[in-house]
């Protein structure tokens, strides 16, 4: 008996593992991007008791031991960049930089219906973070942060909505051109803006906060993806430094959150240094890395960490970066490749977005016409 209930729970891991393969925006497929940590753990846990019955002379046993190691493989390599095996994709600040060249951000999605911001504002008002984006912001929200923090931040971008996409920017340093856009639903929010450091030079910011591939808000990733590969389009023409920061109701192993950085030709802090899992947090065994902070490669990495449990489901993310532009070409990702845009042409079909099947060719025109 215990021998066939260990086969059921070596399939039911196999089959968990590999479902995420499919290409396909349905939820309850997506929704297997996200427990990758949880489901590693669970094929070594079948793995181990599948031993206990291990026959050597069935060669059955051999084929189905090497089908669950190899499961085990893929996942481990999925997830490995997230650890300190590897070398960090975001080096390190220089000694002795300018403090006007450092900035400090902080990201928190509060959970809307949550009325404790007690430990929230405290560590705010002790980390001093330079730049603040809040999600699921509704105007009680609103209030209260800009009751508590308001003064220090002279600077702000404000939509609070009662849908749990709310979004608020607070800023010590000064926003211009700043935008609040509907690009992928009049109901869900995005803001842009460029922030003048304190030594003058200005980044773009892009905050975010697309919906997740969940039945209670849309049944399919398609949205989603469709908002970070706009995202990743707009840093791919900027300018300026880019950060983008928020809830991207991803994880930062999945396809979508990859393709995005590999577009928008971007750096995750997380990648040679830990998962910094922001969800959920209430939760110690079902947690994982949805609120990200993704950089240009002109910033380096002073200190990275996550936040306090202020009774939301999230904790919040928070980095300090150095803007170092002269060593930029020591981390500078690669160009996008042909099947990278291929990726691209194939999400903005699924999008609805015809006219851009010509991309790159057409990614100056491209850009203006997905950013309205």
């Amino acid at each position: 008996m215990w021998r066939k209930i260990f086969q059921v729970l070596g399939l039911i891991a196999a089959l968990l593992s590999l479902l995420p393969l499919i290409a396909a925006d349905y939820w309850w497929i997506r929704i297997f991007d996200f427990p990758h940590l949880q489901l590693t753990a669970f094929t070594l846990i079948a793995i181990l008791l599948y031993f206990f019955t291990f026959k050597p002379k069935w060669v059955n046993d051999y084929a189905y031991i090497s089908i669950l190691i190899g499961c085990f493989i893929f996942q481990f390599v999925k997830f490995i960049d997230y650890t300190p095996f590897v070398d960090v994709e975001v080096k390190d600040s220089s000694a002795h930089v300018n403090n006007d060249s450092t900035i400090a951000i902080y990201t928190a999605n509060v959970l809307q219906k949550n009325k404790n911001g007690d430990n929230l504002f405290q560590e705010i008002k002790e980390k001093q973070p330079d730049l603040i984006v809040f999600t699921e912001t509704n105007q009680r929200w609103s209030t209260a942060i800009n009751k508590q923090i308001g003064k220090d931040y002279p600077y702000k971008v404000e939509q609070p909505q009662d849908n749990t996409y709310g979004m608020l920017v607070y800023s010590k340093m000064a926003l211009k051109d700043t935008k609040i856009k509907f690009k992928v639903d009049p109901n869900i929010p995005s803001i842009e803006a460029k922030v003048m450091m304190r030594n003058g030079h200005l980044f773009q910011l892009y905050a975010i906060h697309p919906t997740p591939p969940m039945p209670q808000h849309n049944p399919m990733s398609t949205d989603r993806d469709k908002e970070l590969i706009l995202t990743a389009m707009a840093s791919y023409k900027s300018d300026l430094p880019v950060i983008v920061l928020g809830d991207f109701n991803d994880v930062a192993w999945s396809a979508s959150t990859q393709l995005t950085k590999t577009i928008g030709k971007l750096l995750d802090l997380r990648i040679g240094r830990g998962f910094y899992n922001t969800y959920h947090a209430q939760y110690p065994l079902m947690r994982w890395s949805l609120d990200h902070i993704l950089i240009s490669p002109e910033f380096r990495l002073k200190d990275a960490g996550t936040g306090v449990n202020f009774d939301s489901d999230h904790f919040p993310s928070w980095a300090v970066l150095t803007f170092e532009p002269d060593l930029a070409s020591q981390q500078q990702p690669n160009e996008p490749s042909e099947d990278d845009w291929k990726k691209v042409k194939k999400q903005m079909k699924k999008s609805g977005i015809e006219s851009l099947v010509d991309l790159p060719n057409m990614i100056d025109n491209a850009g203006d016409e997905l950013a309205d």
